[in-house]
């Protein structure tokens, strides 16, 4: 690949392109995007062996499925609805490993309208407000199908959305979030969320997990999400309450949501101090850290 925005040899020929295809690169540079970087169907896109940046716009995957994203920087994106990755509508099959996103106009990934079967690993969320979304509102009732899996990532001091879910299906684990400014993660309308072994550490601010409300477009009153914590590891203060005393939670609807459905059993660490350590150095350090580290411990 090239570094050029477009043209031949560029990154966006190579991802608009309909066959499938392996995308890699020869040199370390940044790519300035002009507008966001849509990738077609069966794309794996490897910044592994260099240091791959792209910077001023963000990522699209509509409608696409089998598509990987791999040892990417995402970063400075600007403008209306700009998300680092943005994966809607109606996308499926997708995984980000090691990706490093920040500072963008809006969120700094987001999972919406449908799209689903969609795995997080290994990244890290920074310098940022809003990370990562999963279900675009109440009115889009068919984010119920959403099916997500965020782990090994680092949260490192985004200040909400790590992640906050309407009606998907979440299985957190493995994660380590710090010094959040409003909450850790959020269950909103109908959705349900496993947090597994993930390390919370409080700041200032010690509620780890926030329900809020809705009214879904096909529903006659407001509710907000369940989260259920397993051997979650809680420090500096952070508050681990998971019920909600000020809201209707959707306790009368039945909890249907199981790993063992999904996919098959996963290695899940306990959570403890030498996994925060070893997620703290692998992703906010070099990325060749990052990279031997993850080799070493296969995480």
């Amino acid at each position: 690949m090239t570094s050029s925005d477009d043209g031949p040899g560029s990154l966006r020929n190579g991802c608009r392109r309909h066959e499938p295809l392996w995308i890699v690169f020869d040199l370390s540079g940044t790519i300035r995007l002009n507008s966001g970087l849509r990738v077609s169907s069966y794309k794996t896109i490897d910044g592994r062996g260099q240091h791959v940046v792209l910077s001023g716009k963000g990522v699209l995957l509509r409608e696409c499925e089998q598509v990987i994203l791999c040892n990417l920087e995402v970063e400075g994106g600007r403008g209306h609805d700009a998300d680092a990755v943005q994966i809607k509508p109606g996308s499926r099959h997708v995984w980000v490993d090691r990706c490093a996103l920040r500072d963008f106009a809006d969120g700094l990934l987001d999972v919406t309208c449908g799209s689903t079967d969609v795995t997080v690993s290994r990244c890290r969320f920074w310098a940022h407000d809003k990370a990562v979304l999963v279900g675009a509102s109440s009115a889009h009732v068919g984010d119920r199908r959403i099916r997500v899996t965020i782990h090994h990532c680092f949260f490192d001091g985004t200040r909400q959305r790590q992640p906050r879910v309407r009606f998907a299906r979440v299985h957190l684990y493995n994660n380590y979030t710090r010094d959040w400014g409003i909450y850790a993660v959020c269950a909103s309308v109908e959705s349900q969320i496993i947090s597994q072994s993930n390390i919370y550490e409080a700041g200032d601010k010690k509620r780890v997990f926030m329900h809020m409300p809705e009214q879904a477009a096909d529903r006659d009153r407001s509710c907000s999400g369940r989260i259920r914590s397993e051997g979650d590891l809680f420090l500096n203060g952070a508050q681990e309450h998971t019920g909600n005393d000020d809201a209707e939670t959707g306790e009368d609807s039945p909890w249907d949501f199981e790993v063992r459905d999904c996919y098959q059993p996963c290695s899940v660490q306990p959570a403890s101090m030498a996994l925060k350590e070893l997620l703290e150095y692998c992703l906010a350090g070099s990325r060749f850290h990052c990279r031997k580290t993850f080799l070493n411990y296969d995480i």
